[in-house]
């Protein structure tokens, strides 16, 4: 049975938010425009014209995102990103077992031009990003954290991890690319290993939570909406089918909660 490519997570008269599997574009790709992509098929699938994009996360990694459904709202959720006031928390499956439980990055991050599109780390032409980790759980020589963005550059938290030497299990950009087999940290497993399938075998990153501060749930606002004030929405994406499946084993091999 094919997964769906989205599910959606929370509408009311301003907002619609979504979450996306892993593989499924967010807007259009400047290189490929005619690529399937998110914003388009959720329009569809709610029933009106046009979505507006209010933030994007890569088209490998899985979880929230919120699309605006007029234009002043669109220019209030933009401005609320851009100043840095919506909260982000993802979870994130990398190699390796960090020795701090807690470490803020700080490094400065530019896009380097390459056929890979890829970010890179420049302290003199990049940006300032800052993302902070927890360290969650461990089993074997994997590890999973909550990763807490407060800047939005692209590839931010992977970038931020392969600099500190954990990057994420399946990346293929920034690490090794290689999928998370259970015989990798069970000791004593005893399966065929022309049979083992993986746990994870893509892009272990996913957009967990969202915080909206200030934003009055299912009331229409008008031209005047503003994200000020005591009121918040909060959002979540159920963690998928793969990486969930990954983490219960951790759980297991490790005897510890890790989400």
């Amino acid at each position: 049975m094919k997964r769906p490519l989205f599910t959606l997570i929370h509408e009311d008269e301003n907002i619609a938010v979504f979450n996306k599997s892993s593989g499924i574009s967010v807007s259009p790709d400047r290189w490929d425009p005619s690529i399937e992509r998110l914003d388009r098929l959720a329009a569809e699938f709610i029933k009106i014209p046009k979505l507006y994009t209010v933030h994007r996360i890569d088209k490998e990694t899985s979880g929230l995102v919120i699309f605006a459904k007029n234009d002043w709202t669109h220019k209030a959720l933009s401005s609320a990103f851009e100043k840095r006031k919506v909260k982000k928390r993802y979870i994130a499956a990398v190699n390796g077992r960090p020795s701090q439980k807690e470490i803020v990055c700080d490094l400065p991050l530019v896009p380097n031009g390459n056929k890979k599109h890829m970010t890179i780390i420049d302290k003199f032409r990049g940006k300032e990003s800052i993302t902070t980790f927890r360290l969650l759980g461990s089993a074997g020589n994997y590890s999973i954290l909550e990763a807490m963005p407060e800047t939005g550059r692209t590839h931010q938290i992977r970038v931020h991890l392969a600099s500190l030497g954990h990057t994420v299990v399946g990346d293929d950009l920034y690490g090794n690319g290689r999928p998370v087999k259970l015989s990798a940290f069970k000791k004593g497993w005893q399966g065929n290993p022309k049979e083992e399938r993986p746990l994870i075998s893509r892009l272990g990153l996913h957009a967990y939570e969202l915080f909206l501060p200030g934003y009055p749930e299912g009331r229409p606002q008008g031209r005047s909406q503003s994200l000020e004030g005591p009121t918040g929405l909060s959002l979540k994406a159920p963690i998928p089918k793969d990486m969930s499946a990954l983490i219960k084993q951790m759980e297991k091999v490790s005897g510890n909660t890790i989400l």
